[in-house]
């Protein structure tokens, strides 16, 4: 297993399956047990997958060490690196990801059901 694979999978159980930004369960592997789980399409589950996710971009100069990887989901992760070179800090883009899920604009809404991340009325 390569580094970048074993600090994803050490994460991954560290933070108990959750992404660190949206905290959402993610899978590892094969999608189909976590598709039965929360009964979730293959396409709804594809954004959910577990990603490795640099907290100071390689580019920036971090590295492949535990410090500086976590677990995010591939939605997490993929969109804080939208815009390459303009992305927000970790803490940041955290507390974005937050607020966005609070009001129910992160995952859609349908998906924020099954996974049990619904903002509560």
């Amino acid at each position: 297993m390569n580094r970048l694979k074993s600090l994803r999978k050490t994460a991954y159980s560290k933070q108990n399956k959750r992404c660190y930004y949206c905290n959402a369960p993610m899978w590892l592997g094969s999608a189909d047990g976590f598709c039965d789980t929360y009964s979730l399409s293959k396409k709804e589950a594809k954004r959910l997958q577990c990603t490795a996710e640099h907290l100071k971009a390689r580019q920036d100069g971090g590295g492949d060490q535990a410090a500086n990887v976590v677990a995010a989901c591939q939605f997490c992760n993929s969109t804080r690196h939208k815009n390459q070179g303009n992305a927000k800090g970790p803490s940041s883009y955290r507390s974005h990801v937050q607020r966005r899920i609070k009001a129910g604009h992160w995952h859609p809404k349908v998906l924020l059901h099954k996974i049990g991340l619904a903002a509560e009325k």
